[in-house]
């Protein structure tokens, strides 16, 4: 994949698919000793039925009614051909992991890593990209009550993770670090509109 700016791509996505509010995609947990995972798949369309092509910005009309208008960065090749009437769908792919380290010795530290790659000239336009960012924080506090974890970051944010299980509970102690690694992935695609009948 080729290494290029992510930020407008995932703010067209993101937009897109917090403004409609979709339902729950399909969503898969899994859990071992210490360790757990959470993915969730999204798929939205929506159709265009605004475009600024001085401005660069295209209106979207989501499946419950909303209009959200977005902006359009340059790294959007082939914007010209977006048309009236036009299905943009976003495919979105976000999944976090969480690994228990025992007393763990590693430096605190967070990590961001960003792929994009975007429409061939002369193709239909599109983009798709991808975002990971890893944390490794500390057990700061460990409440079996609550059934709470106090986790502190790098630069010294605190997050309360809540453990049903008090099998997973009963395995994290203070001193203990986590590692966390949030990954998400978004693919755009336009799709030409439905024909007159």
């Amino acid at each position: 994949m080729k290494r290029l700016t992510f930020a407008v791509l995932a703010v067209f996505a993101a937009a897109a698919v917090h403004a409609q509010k979709p339902p729950a995609g399909a969503v898969v947990t899994s859990t071992a000793p210490g360790k757990g995972s959470v993915t969730e798949a999204v798929r939205v369309s929506a159709t265009v039925v605004g475009i600024d092509k001085a401005g660069r910005t295209v209106d979207l009309k989501g499946p419950k009614g909303r209009v959200v208008t977005l902006a359009v960065g340059d790294e959007v090749r082939n914007f010209d051909q977006v048309q009236l009437g036009d299905q943009v769908v976003v495919r979105y792919v976000r999944a976090l992991s969480l690994e228990l380290k025992k007393s763990g010795s590693a430096i605190m530290e967070k990590s961001e890593k960003a792929d994009a790659v975007r429409a061939q000239p002369g193709a239909r336009p599109g983009a798709a990209g991808a975002r990971q960012v890893k944390v490794i924080a500390n057990v700061v506090a460990v409440n079996a009550k609550t059934k709470t974890v106090t986790l502190k970051g790098p630069k010294g944010n605190m997050v309360d993770l809540h453990l049903e299980d008090p099998k997973q509970l009963a395995l994290v102690k203070k001193g203990d670090q986590v590692e966390a690694i949030y990954t998400e992935a978004v693919a755009i695609s336009v799709e030409a509109a439905p024909k007159s009948k």
